[in-house]
């Protein structure tokens, strides 16, 4: 008897592992405590994961609220295939959806949350023929300021840009200098290279005219003969032209 029990639950544990028994449930779940300053929005996350394939034609989600002290409890929001925002109530034009079905999201936001909206919320979804599991619950707190730990993290949020950024330009800058470093060097480099022209020489092209010689030819008065003609240099010429005029002066 008890083998036969064995050899049952072995056959029914093969048969869930395969895959051929499902359990169907539907799991919720939420962010638990949440804390809003007063007057701000607040969004309250609900996910859920069905064993049954997402049908957005019949899947519905319910959120409900239930103050801290004595009180009904309330309708805040429901979707079925569209949004429902609630029409009358705390919570009218307060209550809008921000979550996606085929995400499996079902979260929502309340904007301009009061004291009075301190309490539970519950995020209830079905999906057929999921239709038990848990309700996923979230217990919201409105406070006047925002608590130590989120001020801390909202200053290493803003430091953590502010240094990121600053880090940016300090790479930018080192890249910039590093660069103009580079072309310093290579200017440097290519100067020993260049030729360094002196402005007062001027281009042998251009100063062909200075080294032409002279040609003159000189006829001899005792024969009548032409001889050859001979080349005079100008600054032969010049010496002397400079030497007849000595003579002449020595003459006088």
């Amino acid at each position: 008897m008890c083998v036969k029990r064995l050899y049952f639950l072995a056959f029914l544990s093969a048969l869930a592992a395969s895959g051929v028994l499902r359990v169907s449930g539907m799991r919720v779940y939420t962010s638990g405590d949440v804390e809003a300053v007063n007057g701000t929005d607040v969004r309250l996350k609900c996910t859920f994961q069905s064993s049954s394939p997402i049908n957005p034609s019949i899947i519905t989600v319910s959120w409900t609220y239930r103050p801290l002290g004595p009180g009904q409890e309330e309708s805040v929001f429901y979707y079925h295939q569209k949004p429902y925002p609630p029409s009358e109530g705390r919570f009218r034009k307060r209550a809008t959806w921000a979550g996606d079905i085929m995400g499996r999201d079902a979260s929502i936001i309340i904007r301009e949350v009061k004291f009075t909206y301190n309490g539970t919320f519950s995020c209830q979804v079905r999906n057929p023929p999921d239709v038990h599991g848990n309700t996923g619950q979230i217990r919201l707190r409105v406070v006047t300021t925002a608590s130590f730990s989120e001020l801390l993290t909202l200053a290493m949020g803003i430091g953590g840009g502010i240094a990121f950024v600053i880090i940016i330009l300090i790479i930018i800058a080192s890249c910039r200098r590093c660069k103009r470093k580079r072309q310093m060097q290579e200017v440097n480099e290519e100067a020993p290279r260049k030729e360094r022209k002196d402005p007062t020489v001027c281009h042998p092209a251009q100063a062909v005219h200075l080294y032409m010689s002279q040609t003159s030819i000189e006829i001899d008065s005792s024969d009548g003969m032409i001889s050859e003609a001979r080349t005079k240099d100008p600054s032969s010429s010049s010496e002397e032209e400079r030497s007849s005029d000595e003579e002449v002066d020595d003459s006088d």
